[in-house]
């Protein structure tokens, strides 16, 4: 029987593995502390709370124009050091808001932080590529994705406790996070790579293409996959704003459905990644966009219903939403990585996440707007969109197969014939246990 426990432990075991594991803990941990009181730390050194919404918000615009630089800083070649660049930008903005408490340090810093955070995500997946290989990449994902969720979660309780001895605190936690993500960067630059980390030579095949020719299903991905970016902030403010104000349940409903979905999530997402390991990815992208709707509905429904029957319900919905989220986070990137060629996969990755980046950015006004005017202009909306996009993932890509390196197993799936699993992965899952055969690591 396959356990988080179990699939971690031969995670780690594989040259680099353990580093990652190491450097993705801490970094998330030391982040956790800082995440929560970001705003209140801007509030308390002279801004306020919509100044400070704001400059975080041009700060993650910032990181969404360095992303398409990193995407093709990684078609160069590199693989460590696009992530040890994102984990040192990240924390020179944590470190000028501890050394700098004013509003110029603020801004800057939330610039900085804006770019490290937005490249994290591909450089992190591409490292990754790099290390695990096809045969464990979708596991190593999950991974990786379970550590930094544990590392959050832990991060924010004791950033809590730490909160509760007085403000001042706020400046060393913002140390610790820059701490942390220096720690997290000099990790990573010793993981082993199963080659250099230098400029690769661009396939001759690519050189007679079109810029990003290679990119459409990529692209057709991306734009489908707006809607699903949407899950996130529905949880995070969305549910919050329906309990309270239309619900009228106490903060504890709120505080209580958040930390069974981080349970959930961190319980779930390994194991779930294994034992899907044999479907193709875009078949579980779609399985995910039919779920995720499904809950806007009962979400929905459980607001029209109203008092206690209602929030039970809205509570309830969350075991299906949670679902929801794990088969996206799981699938989503590797099936971005096997959609496009190797040669393009940095591109790949900064164009999926320009897409999810800007879904985020605009999404707390979008829902938060919608939600005013009622609760079946958010929820109807929302859940048409995300049937929409799944319906793009299932009839938009399909004629897209795979693209592979080369002497690379074809393994084509029953699903139209057009999406496959990568035929290591195949192999070297089975029983639900992963196996060590690769010689790369990731996380």
């Amino acid at each position: 029987m396959t356990t988080t426990r179990t699939t971690l432990r031969e995670l780690v075991r594989i040259p680099g593995g353990g580093r990652y594991a190491l450097s993705a803990t801490v970094e998330a941990a030391t982040s956790g502390m800082l995440r929560p009181f970001i705003v209140i730390y801007a509030v308390l050194i002279g801004l306020s709370a919509q100044q400070a919404g704001m400059t975080l918000t041009v700060g993650m615009l910032a990181g969404l124009a360095a992303v398409p630089l990193a995407g093709r800083w990684i078609d160069r070649g590199a693989r460590r050091s696009p992530a040890v660049a994102a984990l040192l930008v990240r924390g020179a903005g944590s470190l000028l808001l501890a050394l700098v408490p004013r509003t110029a340090g603020f801004a800057i810093g939330a610039v900085l932080i804006g770019v490290g955070t937005q490249i994290a995500p591909p450089t992190s997946s591409a490292l990754i590529a790099a290390l695990a290989g096809p045969s464990q990449r979708t596991a190593a994902l999950a991974a990786g994705r379970s550590l930094r969720n544990a590392g959050l979660g832990a991060g924010a309780l004791l950033g809590t406790v730490l909160a509760a001895t007085g403000p001042e605190v706020l400046r060393w936690l913002a140390l610790a996070t820059a701490l942390g993500c220096a720690f997290g960067a000099a990790v990573i630059a010793r993981v082993p790579l199963p080659h250099p980390d230098v400029p690769a030579p661009t396939p001759a095949a690519a050189t007679k293409e079109a810029p990003g020719a290679g990119l459409r299903a990529v692209t057709v991905l991306a734009l489908a996959g707006i809607p699903y970016a949407f899950y996130a902030d529905i949880l995070e403010i969305a549910l919050p704003l329906l309990l309270v104000q239309s619900l009228h349940a106490s903060l504890a409903w709120s505080s209580g459905i958040f930390v069974a979905n981080t349970v959930m999530v961190i319980a779930l997402q390994l194991v779930v990644a294994v034992r899907l390991a044999k479907r193709p990815h875009r078949t579980v992208l779609v399985w995910s966009g039919l779920l995720l709707a499904a809950s806007y509905l009962a979400f929905w429904l459980g607001q029209a219903t109203g008092g206690a029957p209602g929030t039970v319900l809205v509570a309830l919905v969350i075991v299906p939403y949670t679902l929801g989220e794990i088969l996206y986070t799981g699938s989503s990137v590797p099936l971005v990585i096997e959609s496009a060629p190797p040669h393009l996969m940095g591109r790949a990755l900064a164009r999926w996440q320009l897409s999810y980046g800007l879904a985020r950015a605009v999404d707390p006004v979008i829902i938060t707007g919608l939600l005013s005017l009622g609760a079946a202009a958010l929820w109807l909306p929302m859940a048409a969109a995300t049937l929409l996009g799944a319906a793009t993932v299932r009839l938009g890509t399909r004629r897209q197969p795979p693209h592979r390196s080369p002497g690379q197993a074809m393994n084509h799936a029953a699903d139209g014939g057009s999406a496959a699993v990568d035929g290591a992965l195949t192999e070297s899952v089975r029983g639900g246990t992963v196996t060590s055969r690769s010689v790369k690591a990731g996380g």
